[in-house]
């Protein structure tokens, strides 16, 4: 449904009293901390168990969008691992153009996001040192190569994880978790406006109703629309 934010809230009144009272006020805990501020672009991440823990890692810190690039492989991920995350995502994928990297990229800029790729051979700038204050999006390639070479040459700044031991990189599910969450708990503990608007926080959960209510939902939004002459 889109509309007007009352008209929103009132389906979303209407839809809450059909789940129990603790994951109601689960959503409206949840929904506090949950940011625009930072995003996460993955590139070509084919391997099920890595895209899962990907997800898993965004949800569990508060990264609401994830942005999927599917330019060589599907993204699939593994059920069992990602645990329901994604249901509680909101998932872009760019798969049906030529170019998808350079289709997210303007996406990304169009909303304000500075595109910064990360890299374990390259950087600009480390992730402790990184101005977590301007809106990121922060982009991580494939398990063998890392970042295309148009991901990398497109991008506003390279990003790396300081290493000191033998292995050269982190597996991409783990340098998603370890820059999530660095930045969010920095975001949390700034003065930056990282939490999501009122209208963005209700659309969001009323998407959280709908996908609990399952194959109930559209029989219970008609009884409200016949009850409301909509």
């Amino acid at each position: 449904m889109s509309g007007r934010p009352d008209e929103c809230e009132q389906l979303l009144e209407y839809l809450a009293q059909f789940l129990t009272p603790r994951r109601r006020q689960l959503f409206d805990d949840r929904v506090r901390y949950r940011t625009r501020h930072l995003t996460v672009v993955l590139e070509d991440i084919y391997q099920s168990h890595n895209a899962s823990a990907c997800l898993r890692s965004c949800d569990c810190f508060g990264v609401q969008d994830v942005h999927i690039i599917e330019n060589r492989y599907p993204f699939s991920p593994n059920r069992d691992i990602v645990l329901g995350a994604m249901q509680w995502l909101s998932v872009s994928k760019y798969s049906e153009q030529e170019h998808n990297t350079l289709q997210c990229y303007s996406v990304l800029r169009e909303r304000g996001y500075r595109i910064v790729a990360t890299s374990p051979h390259e950087a600009d700038c480390v992730l402790e040192e990184y101005d977590f204050r301007q809106k990121t999006a922060l982009v991580f390639g494939t398990e063998l190569e890392g970042i295309s070479e148009i991901a990398r040459r497109e991008a506003d700044e390279i990003l790396g994880i300081p290493l000191f031991g033998f292995t050269e990189s982190l597996n991409i599910s783990v340098a998603v978790a370890v820059c999530v969450h660095h930045l969010t708990w920095k975001l949390r503990s700034s003065d930056v406006p990282w939490q999501l608007p009122d209208e963005e926080m209700l659309a969001i959960k009323l998407d959280w109703v709908r996908r609990s209510l399952g194959k109930r939902r559209e029989a219970l939004e008609r009884q409200f629309h016949e009850q409301h002459g909509r």
